[in-house]
């Protein structure tokens, strides 16, 4: 399975678009009824405490939108309708908890941190423009998103 065509730059830029437009619809709710709304508009800032409890919510949301399709294929719902798909550097799906626990919670950590949360973010983004295109979170996990040359689930399944 080493043969793996990469998957291309922009092809993961518009997974990562598609998943982001999900997730912001789907954070709208967490968003109202926390009352955050009206604290951004009132120029508030946010107490430690709603902070980690927005970013406990959209780790929950993360995982109920994308949760079932990175378990099955390696896969997040823009991955899915984009056809590609996250793999181990043996071309093999990887194994959801230790997909979660090295490519996305590190991420979620750091990203907590000010300043360097945002920093991390760019550095991890910008580390695609590579020859492996694998960014800074793929070479934690062990990672790489290559085109997905077998499709397992029929239309009907998404």
């Amino acid at each position: 399975m080493q043969n793996q065509e990469l998957a291309s730059r922009g092809t993961r830029l518009g997974a990562a678009l598609i998943d982001g437009i999900i997730g912001i619809i789907a954070f709208i709710p967490v968003m109202s009824f926390t009352g955050v709304w009206e604290q951004i508009a009132a120029g508030e800032t946010l107490s430690f405490s709603t902070a980690m409890t927005l970013s406990i919510a959209g780790i929950i949301i993360f995982l109920l939108l994308h949760g079932y399709f990175l378990a099955q294929n390696g896969q997040t719902i823009g991955k899915k309708v984009l056809d590609i798909k996250i793999v181990d550097l043996h071309g093999n799906k990887p194994e959801f908890v230790s997909l979660i626990a090295r490519r996305y919670l590190p991420l979620w950590v750091i990203s907590q941190i000010p300043f360097v949360g945002g920093l991390f973010g760019l550095i991890d983004t910008l580390f695609i423009f590579r020859e492996d295109r694998r960014c800074i979170h793929d070479h934690i996990a062990g990672t790489k998103v290559v085109e997905n040359t077998s499709i397992s689930l029929s239309k009907s399944e998404f």
